[in-house]
């Protein structure tokens, strides 16, 4: 694998980004850019970074921007659970106990495609859980751990609108479907989050099948051999499998005390209305499970004479937050960056006013959902929340896509192909920081650049992949839900 010496630090590479944004705020301010905002009708300009009020509100916000960077707060949580375990040794025991028969790669790569496709459930925890156990995954495999943080990370953001099962984004993105409906006078129908489920379900198949591949054939031997950190397959022992006994019986006891309190007709941790949909179960999965982890690592710990007093167990966790100083730099300046371009409105100006163009176009149905797959795949490089864009997008094309005979639900299916095709792609997803900290464990002359180099054909081919998918799917007349 050979890198230039000179890849810039990815906190460099925020900051330049962030300087880019701020000269680009002050063009945008001196030119009097503004555009108008399809649901509400206000006038939306570009704001100016460089004037007093600019200034003014940079610094008010550089700590808040800082502390209240969500993935920050969501990998302190995170390691809470992963780094007690990683110190215990309950996670050297799982590792050597799931693969004491020698478990193929290929079981490990497709199994970590398979649940980072699957992670969207959960919503962003994939990103958090997953990425450092593929690469202790891929250790202990005798494969390269960048590939195993690259393949996991695609898998995670690619794939995030594909599930067989309702995401946390299904019925967030039908509400907005139907709010622009009903707005626009196009259909008073219900929109379901089953409206794509049937699709978006099969959409497993090829994606995994697609991220499989080029990790085996391409991606992997052109990172070439890693002969470091390799895990040995010693024989469990005694005293480590009554340990690890003990360690699943309170993770299970703990797990079944989380479902009981979910499902049961208690309750607790369903939402108010009964459901799942932004309840304390959902918006504090992160916690439930780090919580779990580091409960099963402590009594492995105890079990195995590691922890005798608490004392020990705060000396594990500290441990385990040594490796964040890089991380915690690299959020710094990517979190001001996040914050000027959001307060900057570059990122919907950017949107809108290429969508004012784009719906000036016409072609045919089938050909116009394609261009509207490679606009928002494009569009998603600038303002990556699915959620924002669409409330932005939907109000527009919907009415304008239902004059040319295409339904809603078929619209919101091309436009969740597009957006989670490039994800992995855009200097603007909130955890490619920690994507960058973890390769940097491993090398540290991977920049941004040189990473997309290896995201790249993953994202392009996926799309690709997806959208002839969508094309067969839509000639056949299969129903993309219910």
């Amino acid at each position: 694998m050979k890198l230039k010496k000179n890849s810039l630090h990815p906190a460099t590479f925020y900051f330049l980004l962030g300087v880019v944004i701020v000269i680009c705020s002050w063009l945008g301010s001196l030119y009097g850019l503004s555009v108008i905002h399809p649901e509400t009708g206000e006038v939306l300009r570009i704001q100016n970074l460089l004037n007093p009020e600019g200034i003014r509100w940079f610094l008010r916000h550089v700590i808040t921007n800082f502390t209240g960077f969500a993935p920050l707060g969501m990998v302190l949580v995170s390691m809470i659970g992963i780094g007690i375990a990683q110190h215990a040794g309950l996670l050297d025991v799982c590792l050597r106990f799931v693969l004491r028969d020698r478990t193929p790669q290929r079981g490990v790569m497709l199994s970590l495609i398979l649940v980072g496709v699957l992670s969207n459930v959960i919503g962003d925890a994939g990103y958090i859980l997953l990425i450092p156990l593929s690469a202790a995954l891929f250790i202990a495999v005798r494969l390269h751990p960048i590939a195993g943080v690259i393949m996991t990370y695609v898998s995670v953001a690619c794939g995030y609108s594909a599930n067989v099962v309702l995401s946390t984004m299904d019925p967030l993105i039908a509400r907005i479907t139907q709010s622009a409906a009903e707005f626009s006078g196009v259909s008073t129908q219900y929109i379901g989050p089953m409206c794509n489920s049937l699709f978006m379900a099969f959409s497993v198949i090829p994606i995994t099948a697609v991220i499989y591949f080029l990790t085996k054939k391409w991606l992997l031997p052109k990172l070439g051999t890693f002969n470091e950190e390799l895990v040995e397959y010693k024989s469990i022992n005694r005293k480590e499998k009554r340990s690890l006994s003990f360690s699943f019986l309170v993770g299970g006891i703990y797990f079944f005390a989380v479902l009981w309190s979910t499902f049961s007709s208690y309750g607790i941790l369903r939402g108010v209305s009964g459901s799942l949909i932004r309840s304390p179960f959902i918006m504090g999965i992160l916690f439930i499970i780090s919580l779990g982890i580091a409960l099963m690592g402590i009594t492995y710990g105890v079990s195995m004479g590691v922890y005798r007093k608490e004392k020990d167990v705060v000396t594990g966790l500290t441990q385990s937050f040594q490796w964040l100083g890089n991380y915690l730099i690299i959020v710094f300046f990517a979190s001001q960056m996040f914050a000027l371009f959001s307060y900057s409105h570059i990122d919907k100006y950017i949107l809108l006013r290429s969508s004012s163009f784009f719906s000036s176009i016409q072609f045919a149905p089938l050909t116009t959902l394609l261009l509207f797959i490679f606009f928002v795949a494009v569009m998603n490089l600038f303002m990556v929340s699915a959620i924002e864009k669409w409330t932005l997008l939907s109000f527009l094309f919907i009415p304008i896509f239902s004059n040319w005979g295409i339904s809603p639900e078929v619209t919101q299916v091309a436009y969740r192909i597009g957006d989670s095709s490039t994800n992995a792609l855009t200097p603007f997803m909130f955890y490619l920081p920690l994507v960058l900290t973890y390769i940097h464990r491993y090398n540290n002359r991977i920049g941004y650049w040189s990473l997309m180099k290896y995201i790249g054909p993953y994202s392009m081919i996926i799309m690709l992949v997806w959208t002839f998918t969508f094309i067969a799917w839509y000639l056949l007349g299969i129903p993309f839900g219910w």
